[in-house]
C-alpha cells in the first residue's frame, strides 16, 4: 500500500547532515498515529541534487538500515526548485511534506500539520515566528522581497513561510501538471489555491554543515519568483515611458516659447549630457527587464526536462514529469 506520509528532502553536499536528520526524523515519524491509534505509514525521499561528496553513500547506508528511506540521484545540479519538483513527481504519500535536511525547520511540527490536514486543510505551511537565526541583511531583504512580490503578484505568498509545508495529494497532482521549466515553488504553491492555513514555529540555528545559498543565489531566486508570478515589471515601463514622453513634450513647449520670446540661445553642455545619460540608462534598464522575460521564453520553448534522474533507490519507476 502507498505510504500515508511522504517526506521530501532536497540535498546537495550534505553527507554530515544525513545521519542526524534520519535519526531525528524517523523518531518523529514513528511517533505519529492515526485517530484510531495506529502508526501511520511513511517514507523519506531524498533528492540528491548533484552532490560531489559522499551524500549518496550516506543515504544508501540509511536505506540499508530502513527500506522506507529512498532517494533520487539527479545527473547534475539542477537547483533546489527542480529537486523539489522531482520529489513531488515521485512521492507516493497521501500527504507530502518538503523539508530541508539542516533541521532548522523542526520535524516535530509535522504532527501539528497533520492535525490541521485532518481538519480539512489541503495546504498547511510553516511560518517562522522569528528569523533571528538569519543575519540582519538577510532578514531585511527577505521582508522587502515578500512585500514586493505580494504587491506585484496576484498570487500572494505567506510572509516568512518557506518550502516547509504539508501538501494534500490533490495539491501535489496539480503541481505535477504544471509544465513550466522556470520554477518558483512558493509561487506555484500559492497559485494552486485550496484551503490553506499556517502553523507557527521557532526556527533554530543550523547544527551540521553549511548553507548552500549565498546572496547571489537568493537574488537569482527572487528575480525568478517575481518574473514567474507577474508581468508588472514589463507593464511599468509603459508608464515610465509615457511619463518621460510627457515631460519631454512639456519641456519642448517651454523651449519653444522661450525662444519665441527671448530669442535663441546656446544649450548648455551639462544639461545635454544629463538628459542623454538619463534616457540612455532608462532604455538599458528597460531592455534588461525585457531580456529577463525573453530569456525565460527561450527556456520554455526548448521543452527540456526540468531534471534528469541518474539513479533510484527504494523508489519505483514513475511516469511522473522529468
Amino acid at each position: 500500500m502507498n505510504p500515508l506520509l511522504s517526506i521530501i528532502v532536497p540535498v546537495k553536499d550534505e553527507e554530515e547532515a544525513i545521519p542526524p536528520f534520519v535519526a531525528r526524523m524517523t523518531r518523529v515519524l514513528d511517533a505519529l498515529h492515526d485517530p484510531d491509534g495506529r502508526p501511520i505509514g511513511w517514507e523519506i525521499l531524498f533528492v540528491d541534487d548533484g552532490s560531489t561528496d559522499m551524500t549518496m553513500a550516506a543515504i544508501l547506508t540509511a536505506h540499508d538500515a530502513d527500506a522506507r528511506i529512498g532517494a533520487l540521484s539527479l545527473s547534475r545540479n539542477f537547483g533546489k526548485e527542480a529537486a523539489l519538483s522531482a520529489g513531488l513527481d515521485n512521492a507516493r504519500g497521501q500527504v507530502v511534506v518538503p523539508i530541508d535536511v539542516d533541521m532548522q525547520d523542526p520535524p516535530e511540527v509535522i504532527g501539528e500539520m497533520i492535525a490541521k490536514w485532518r481538519e480539512g486543510y489541503e495546504v498547511v505551511y510553516g511560518v517562522r515566528r522569528n528569523r533571528m537565526t538569519d543575519s540582519l541583511p538577510k532578514r531585511l531583504t527577505a521582508d522587502l522581497y515578500y512585500r514586493a512580490h505580494n504587491w506585484l503578484s496576484m498570487d500572494k505568498i505567506p510572509e516568512h513561510a518557506g518550502d516547509f509545508r504539508l501538501l494534500d495529494r490533490k495539491v501535489v497532482e496539480v503541481i505535477k501538471r504544471m509544465p513550466e521549466r522556470n520554477r518558483f515553488m512558493k509561487g506555484l504553491f500559492a497559485w494552486s489555491g485550496f484551503r490553506q492555513t499556517a502553523v507557527d514555529y521557532d526556527r533554530v540555528e543550523r547544527a551540521v554543515g553549511t548553507t548552500k545559498f549565498n546572496y547571489w543565489k537568493l537574488w537569482t531566486l527572487a528575480i525568478d519568483g517575481i518574473t514567474s508570478a507577474s508581468t508588472a515589471p514589463l507593464r511599468v515601463w509603459s508608464y515610465i515611458g509615457a511619463v518621460i514622453a510627457l515631460i519631454a513634450l512639456v519641456y519642448a513647449v517651454f523651449i519653444g516659447l522661450r525662444t519665441i520670446i527671448y530669442g535663441a540661445d546656446v544649450a548648455g553642455y551639462p544639461s545635454l549630457m544629463v538628459a542623454t545619460l538619463f534616457l540612455g540608462g532608462v532604455q538599458l534598464l528597460s531592455l534588461g527587464v525585457l531580456g529577463e522575460y525573453v530569456g525565460r521564453i527561450l527556456v520554455e520553448t526548448k521543452h527540456r526536462p526540468i531534471y534528469i534522474i541518474r539513479q533510484r533507490v527504494g523508489c519505483p519507476e514513475e511516469d511522473g514529469q522529468a
